[in-house]
């Protein structure tokens, strides 16, 4: 069975898809620098999981010695973020998955799997596919879209690349996020029996943690012809809305009686994409809803099962990335290997 690397395993949609890809048979090496620690994958307790603590801008490469896949999954992970510290963002979301997609070919990977966003389609009057001009429009954005055209250039006949465009993802995770439009919606609506919305007529695609988690499994069972070089959209064309709308979904799917607040803002992002290309060339679609997901959150919420810390990220979260030379310092000294 394959042996795949994972770069920011550790992550919301990682602590899913590692599991899951256990469950497949697949031997893993995860890679992060575990931010909120690694109890989680240590109690998977399966001998086919290496946790490594390090860092993509600096990771020996020897240790894709014996890899066969890579999926990049590392990057600060969204748009606000990014705009916090845009030269760390491009460090790390441009320049140090390069890094990965690089040293992968020289080390002989056969395939190498990047996770970008579809947020780099910026502002678009019409349904967009893969074959549209993208507008970047932030640091996070204008950094997937590079780390996009420096990995796609290392793609030949033994060194297979992949781009997934993910849409907006939402649900359940062992490592929970809420600073992300559905989630936090839905926190929102528990904690305060309101949502309030920003940018109300601003369009997104959206796609459940499972179909994300699917998606990537629909690539790397499909044909390396169909895929190698290719960019796709992952998501489903019923799940594009605009804010506005999405907030009435979630009010009227959990508690019609809640107040919905509609604003405007300054944010320009509006897209809609299509995503007929990896339906068509791959077989993937869509098992989970909007209405699926916000239930089964809003169910783990009742029942405190999930972690409600992470609401926003603000300056001080930087503490964690900053001192790179002294994360580095550590990881030089002690055993990288968990």
């Amino acid at each position: 069975m394959k042996k795949i690397f994972i770069t920011g395993g550790a992550g919301y949609v990682g602590s899913v898809l590692i599991p899951q890809l256990l469950n497949d048979g697949y031997h893993i090496k995860c890679l992060d620098r575990f931010f909120f620690g690694d109890k989680f994958f240590k109690n998977l307790q399966n001998d086919r999981l290496e946790l490594l603590k390090d860092d993509i801008r600096w990771f020996d490469p020897s240790i894709l010695d014996d890899v066969d896949v890579v999926l990049d999954l590392a990057a600060l992970s969204n748009d606000p973020i990014g705009e916090l510290n845009p030269e760390k963002t491009f460090e790390i979301n441009h320049l140090g998955r390069a890094r990965v997609a690089l040293e992968s070919k020289n080390k002989g990977v056969k395939q190498y799997i990047l996770a970008s966003s579809a947020s780099i389609y910026g502002k678009q009057e019409k349904i967009a596919n893969e074959t549209f001009s993208v507008f970047p429009l932030t640091s996070y954005s204008k950094a997937n879209r590079n780390a996009e055209i420096d990995s796609m250039k290392l793609n030949d006949d033994s060194f297979s690349v992949t781009a997934l465009r993910f849409s907006s993802i939402f649900g359940v995770s062992p490592r929970m996020r809420f600073d992300i439009s559905v989630n936090s919606m839905v926190l929102d609506l528990f904690q305060n029996g309101k949502i309030t919305v920003r940018g109300k007529n601003n369009t997104r695609p959206f796609i459940h943690i499972k179909d994300a988690v699917n998606a990537y499994k629909s690539i790397l069972n499909a044909k390396i012809n169909d895929i190698s070089g290719q960019i796709f959209n992952v998501g489903d064309n019923n799940q594009n809305y605009s804010m506005g709308e999405l907030a009435y979904e979630i009010k009227n799917a959990l508690n019609p009686k809640c107040e919905v607040e509609l604003g405007d803002n300054n944010d320009h992002r509006s897209y809609s994409l299509s995503f007929d290309k990896i339906h068509n060339i791959t077989g993937f679609k869509v098992n989970f809803s909007l209405i699926d997901g916000v239930k089964e959150l809003f169910d783990s919420l009742q029942n405190n099962t999930v972690d409600t810390s992470l609401k926003t990220i603000t300056l001080d979260w930087y503490k964690h990335i900053e001192n790179d030379i002294e994360l580095k310092k550590e990881l030089m000294i002690n055993d990288r290997i968990l």
